[in-house]
């Protein structure tokens, strides 16, 4: 990739995934029906990952690590939503709720590969 591409991608898919799963809560919720208490856990997904471009300036080396906090963060909002019980709920499904977290974990470690690879453009350019 050009020098510069890998990163410009990485933050449009880390801005745009946290967009998504904000909107997705907002119109209808991850876990069970819109407006169910549960989805609020997403929060703390969204703030690792705002806390975290914050602390590391966007840089890309810290960018990757925190975008795989946040992934794993996203996970563990599922496997709390199933131990709870969530996937009982009449408009909710244990595969729901596997597969839309897993495709938010997706999203944001393909964005934490992109901070990787800007990371490793940055390093091939200054050698």
């Amino acid at each position: 990739m050009e020098t510069g591409t890998a990163k410009r991608l990485a933050l449009a898919t880390t801005f745009a995934t946290a967009i998504l799963l904000m909107w997705v809560i907002g119109a209808v919720g991850l876990i069970g029906a819109e407006g169910n208490p549960a989805d609020r856990m997403y929060a703390g997904v969204i703030a690792i990952a705002a806390v975290g471009a914050v602390i590391t300036r966007l840089r890309p080396a810290g960018m990757t690590r925190v975008l795989v906090t946040t992934a794993c963060a996203q996970a563990l909002v599922a496997a709390i939503a199933l131990v709870r019980g969530e996937h009982h709920a009449a408009v909710t499904s244990i595969p729901e709720i596997v597969l839309s977290n897993g495709f938010f974990v997706a999203l944001w470690l393909g964005a934490a590969w992109l901070f990787r690879s800007a990371t490793r453009e940055r390093r091939s350019v200054a050698a």
